[in-house]
């Protein structure tokens, strides 16, 4: 099993979200976070100067059983570019093993 960690921009999280579930991946977490990106530009919008460093973005928890591995990645590729800096990252970690709280059962069928 593999857990995949994603930080992407807020507004791809709809689309990201549709592609993982299209491919059967529908459970995972997520929470907003604040991110420090390369970017160290400032902007200025409608006469008010801000700083870009602190990015507002979406950070997903995904654990699925490995044969859903590259195309989890690859939904949260395609679904979640868009060409610009500041696309986010993926993350994958092995997962030694997964419990099903309520039934006590363990490994990758508790993922379904």
């Amino acid at each position: 099993m593999k857990k995949i960690e994603a930080i992407i921009r807020k507004s791809k999280f709809s689309e990201v979200k549709e592609a993982l579930h299209l491919i059967g991946v529908n459970f995972f977490s997520y929470w907003d976070v604040t991110a420090l990106g390369n970017e160290r530009v400032g902007k200025v919008y409608r006469g008010i100067s801000f700083s870009t460093a602190d990015i507002q973005r979406r950070f997903l928890s995904i654990i699925v059983n490995d044969d859903f591995e590259e195309a989890a990645i690859s939904a949260i590729l395609k679904s979640g570019a868009t060409g610009e800096v500041g696309d986010g990252k993926i993350f994958v970690y092995d997962v030694n093993e997964t419990y099903r709280i309520r039934t006590g059962e363990k490994g990758g069928e508790t993922l379904r």
